[in-house]
């Protein structure tokens, strides 16, 4: 929208033109969500839900009573934020809607008075993701001739049929959701391990994939419609920030399944939207152990009575508090560490070893 005013201004007003610089729109989105964020989220405590304490819980007691379905507050942030400063295409406009979809199937159960089902919930993030799926492959430019991935430590595309790619976005989508709303346990941890996750894929796309010289000399496609994204990941990545300095240990607001689902779920569609599926283990690896071994350890018991990790609690920062008494800044700090350490490893390898 402010793209498009300014183009009306220019003519007049000539230094309007710094409205239509992809860097400017950057700073703009970035800092005006974190401080309409950081001002009016506590307005809402009111409005919100209470938490009811989750049961297997380290410290489970310590939230019960905080508003919780923060989310619902900052994702629609998130969503005014990017139609005033993005210059939204179609296939950008769903995903930021769908963001928004997520959000809203995980607030209502937030509000739920007994909490949806395991299987409820599970469905409803298997009808979004194939929603996304379809929508990334049939409206994503800039091949008009269907999806192509790029790979580690290889040069050249590959392209994917559709079936394929339905089965490999699904599967994606569904697994950021999950493990992402799993990690959500220790004040701050959550929103801060996303915000890493975040940083870098904006980098990625507004100066690699987004630049055609530097995408070039690292032998990775060019994305003519990287800085636009760039402009909706800084966006969310302001508005996380003002979420974070209310979630901060001890926190006064939760997000609840409505941040944490809506979170997962759009990192997963930037991995997606980079052409390279692997990139989630730059942008989520401790999120997929934390929370993903113990989606395994369930699955593998209840559908097959296997046993692994017997000795293992999880989500794993359950496990470092109870067995190796971590305080709750201590796991965020680590677990922070770690990822820093793994997002910039692989982030070398995969760009630079091709």
């Amino acid at each position: 929208m402010l793209s498009k005013l300014a183009s009306l201004l220019v003519p007049y007003f000539g230094p309007a033109r710094l409205l239509q610089s992809n860097a400017v729109l950057i700073c703009l989105a970035l800092y005006s969500g974190f401080v309409v964020t950081r001002g009016l989220l506590p307005r809402f405590y009111k409005f919100l839900p209470s938490d009811r304490g989750r049961e297997f819980t380290i410290s489970a007691e310590a939230a019960k009573g905080k508003p919780t379905g923060a989310g619902v507050v900052f994702i629609s942030f998130f969503v005014l934020v990017c139609i005033v400063f993005a210059p939204l295409s179609l296939v950008q406009g769903c995903i930021v809607a769908l963001t928004w979809i997520t959000m809203l199937t995980g607030y209502l159960d937030d509000r739920s008075l007994h909490g949806w089902g395991e299987y409820r919930k599970a469905l409803l993030d298997l009808a979004v993701c194939l929603a996304a799926s379809f929508v990334l492959y049939y409206l994503n430019p800039p091949n008009a001739d269907g999806v192509y991935f790029w790979f580690p430590f290889v040069t050249g595309t590959v392209k994917i049929p559709v079936a394929v790619f339905i089965i490999v976005s699904t599967v994606v989508l569904w697994t950021s959701i999950n493990t992402t709303n799993c990690t959500d346990g220790v004040d701050g941890l959550s929103s801060t391990l996303v915000l890493i996750g975040l940083g870098m894929m904006g980098v990625i796309f507004y100066i690699v994939l987004g630049h055609r010289d530097i995408a070039e000399y690292l032998l990775v496609p060019h994305l003519s419609n990287g800085a636009s994204w760039a402009i909706i990941i800084f966006a969310l990545f302001g508005v996380l920030m003002g979420y974070l300095w209310h979630n901060a240990f001890p926190s006064k607001v939760l997000m609840g399944d409505a941040g944490s689902r809506a979170l997962g779920f759009f990192i997963g569609c930037m991995v997606l939207v980079s052409g390279n599926p692997f990139l989630i283990l730059a942008t989520s690896s401790i999120i997929l152990v934390n929370g993903g071994m113990g989606l395994l350890k369930v699955f593998l018991l209840r559908f097959f009575k296997i046993k692994i990790f017997a000795n293992i609690r999880f989500p794993l920062h359950d496990h470092m508090r109870k067995n190796r008494n971590w305080s709750p800044t201590q796991v965020l700090i680590k677990f922070m560490i770690m990822q820093l350490l793994i997002s910039a490893g692989i982030f070398g390898l995969m760009f630079k070893v091709r």
